[in-house]
């Protein structure tokens, strides 16, 4: 990580909402990624869904959800972006470090699944830097992988 800034997830609140919707990919990431808008709203009326801004120190730098019924050993992560200007910096690896070790610790947890447009190669290599693996699925157009705790 760059920048020796401290990564955190935190709750996003009626005073930094309007700064986590503000948040984007680049261009030609755009059809990849759900705007924070249309993930925030998602999240309020899904009651099985946690999302948290992504911090840098005190700059919000992305967004991250996750679907989690703590009834099934599977949980999902449904969003995550690191804004354009934040990105290759190390702060999304962090974050997602951080998520995993957050879902370890779930009732019956057992893996992380996620999907990822074929295209986004950058995405799939990033994801598999952390051991998520390709199950042959595929949901939505989107390729399915795991990571199994």
């Amino acid at each position: 990580m760059t920048n020796n800034q401290i990564i955190s997830l935190r709750e996003i609140t009626d005073k930094t909402v309007r700064t986590i919707l503000r948040l984007d990919v680049g261009e030609d990431q755009k059809n990849w990624v759900a705007p924070n808008a249309v993930s925030i709203s998602e999240a309020y009326f899904e009651p099985k869904a946690w999302f948290r801004a992504i911090y840098a120190g005190e700059e919000p730098v992305g967004f991250l959800m996750t679907y989690e019924n703590p009834d099934k050993p599977i949980y999902y992560l449904w969003r995550f972006m690191i804004d354009h200007r934040y990105q290759k910096l190390g702060y999304g690896g962090e974050a997602l470090r951080q998520l995993i070790e957050r879902v370890k610790m779930l009732p019956q947890a057992d893996s992380l699944v996620l999907s990822v447009v074929p295209e986004n190669q950058g995405a799939i290599r990033f994801y598999e830097s952390f051991g998520f693996e390709a199950t042959g699925e595929v949901e939505d157009g989107e390729h399915v992988y795991r990571l199994d705790f």
